[in-house]
């Protein structure tokens, strides 16, 4: 049996920049951290004792006659890639839920070739976790997806990203004081919505208006080196942040009309007006989690205007996916599974 534990992430700046219909012709970055909030992967060969072949257990419990009769999209996709075609048990269990722009579901297929790979005692390095889960959720699953969630829930860390157009992948950390690192980390509230949606839904109407948003792209890719210019260099106060949070939201309202909405605004409104400086709804847009960014001595104005919403708690981490338990175990025989087959049916 093996267990990953995958971070999510908070991206602050350049996040549009990540899809390849922008990176392969301009090159990309994006600024943001990994937090102390992950989802955690169990993952053994299933004893031949049942009438399925395998089972996962998430939002819901799935029971197949094959690995390939899985609902849940990632799980298929990531057995089919590693060509595992022994019976498995799949767990998984969140600090946090799906669907609210933290990265989850790059988490999740993170952590799950993390474990794939180790309960078939292979080693694989951050860079290349990263890489697999890009093609998996861009290539095998064609969903609408960046490539920045894959790398910092691989890597981990406060990170400057970078894209290039070949399609190379570069994870460079942001080099600054720990105290600094620290005051950022103390001008930051995260509260939860109440929205969910399908990032990959949200994401496809942005998409589709790339060629039309290049100027403002451009602009959110700007903004990725002057934020880390701010952290870099101690002279220069960290409020700048704020106000180049402020900036990075309004551009990327405008990439598509389904990004932000009414009760979003509003939101959004209310902080800003009780003494937040800047701040961005995180992932695709559509809901989720809200990031503002406020001086600690505004912060309980701000927290009490916003009373309604969930107030999260959250440190940078600088993990990234990990193995925190390993017990190796070899499939079970050929022979065991013939035994089955004739106890079963040939279909179970």
């Amino acid at each position: 049996m093996v267990i990953t534990r995958t971070p999510f992430r908070i991206s602050f700046f350049g996040g549009g920049t990540d899809y390849p219909i922008w990176y392969r012709a301009h090159g990309g970055a994006v600024l943001g951290a990994a937090i102390d909030k992950y989802c955690y992967i169990t993952c053994r060969y299933l004893p031949p004792f049942f009438a399925h072949h395998s089972r996962a257990i998430y939002s819901k419990i799935e029971n197949v006659a094959g690995n390939g009769d899985f609902e849940h999209p990632s799980i298929r996709a990531c057995l089919a890639h590693l060509g595992v075609a022994d019976g498995v048990e799949i767990h998984h269990d969140a600090d946090l839920p799906a669907r609210t722009g933290l990265g989850t579901s790059s988490s999740f297929t993170v952590g799950l070739l993390h474990a794939l790979h180790a309960l078939r005692g292979e080693m694989r390095d951050r860079s290349e976790l990263a890489t697999e889960a890009i093609h998996v959720e861009q290539v095998l699953l064609r969903e609408n997806v960046g490539a920045q969630d894959q790398a910092f829930a691989a890597h981990g860390g406060f990170n400057l990203i970078r894209f290039a157009q070949d399609g190379t992948v570069s994870v460079q950390p942001v080099v600054t004081a720990p105290e600094r690192l620290e005051q950022l980390q103390r001008h930051f509230l995260l509260f939860f919505t109440g929205f969910t949606r399908t990032a990959s839904e949200i994401a496809r109407q942005q998409i589709a208006n790339t060629p039309q948003r290049q100027d403002e792209l451009a602009a959110m890719r700007q903004l990725v080196d002057r934020a880390a210019r701010v952290l870099t260099d101690s002279a220069r106060p960290l409020a700048e942040f704020g106000a180049l949070l402020d900036e990075t939201w309004r551009l990327k309202r405008q990439l598509a009309d389904n990004i932000s909405n009414s009760a979003l605004d509003e939101i959004y409104a209310t902080a800003c007006q009780a003494g937040a400086l800047g701040g961005k709804l995180l992932g695709a847009g559509g809901g989720g989690f809200m990031l503002f960014f406020v001086p600690p001595e505004c912060q309980a104005r701000v927290r009490q205007a916003l009373d309604r919403l969930l107030l999260v708690p959250f440190r940078f981490s600088a993990s990234g996916s990990e193995l925190i338990h390993y017990e190796r175990r070899e499939p079970f025989s050929a022979d065991l599974a013939r035994d089955r087959q004739r106890v079963y049916g040939h279909h179970a």
